[in-house]
């Protein structure tokens, strides 16, 4: 019975651990900052890791051609980009953050999110 109370004991010490280390996670994601670009850099993205979009550069050249179809692809590529990159500084602050843990089954249901390496 005092052994149940200890592994107990034990799981709600990593639980708390854990938490902590994701408030820290979070408030990392948000200093990363990641770029996606397009149409050979005339069109630049910035977001951060969490991911949130913080800005958007479209050369004032574009705007000439009057293409309102290829500039509207060149943000959305542009974003993607972003987005793709986003996620994978993400899984990196979490490989990080996760490295040394015994995260049990825990391990396997992250890396399926895409968050951890396996």
């Amino acid at each position: 019975m005092f052994k149940g109370l200890s592994n107990l004991a034990s799981l709600m010490k990593q639980a708390q651990e854990m938490q902590s280390k994701v408030g820290e996670l979070q408030e990392s994601l948000k200093r990363v900052k990641v770029q996606g670009s397009a149409g050979g850099g005339l069109v630049t993205i910035e977001a951060t890791a969490q991911p949130q979009f913080v800005s958007c550069r479209i050369d004032p050249s574009l705007f000439e051609s009057s293409d309102q179809e290829m500039i509207e692809d060149l943000v959305v590529t542009a974003m993607n980009q972003a987005l793709d990159k986003a996620k994978q500084a993400a899984a990196d602050e979490m490989q990080k953050l996760t490295a040394g843990m015994d995260l049990g089954g825990m391990r396997e249901a992250l890396s399926k999110m895409g968050m951890v390496q396996p």
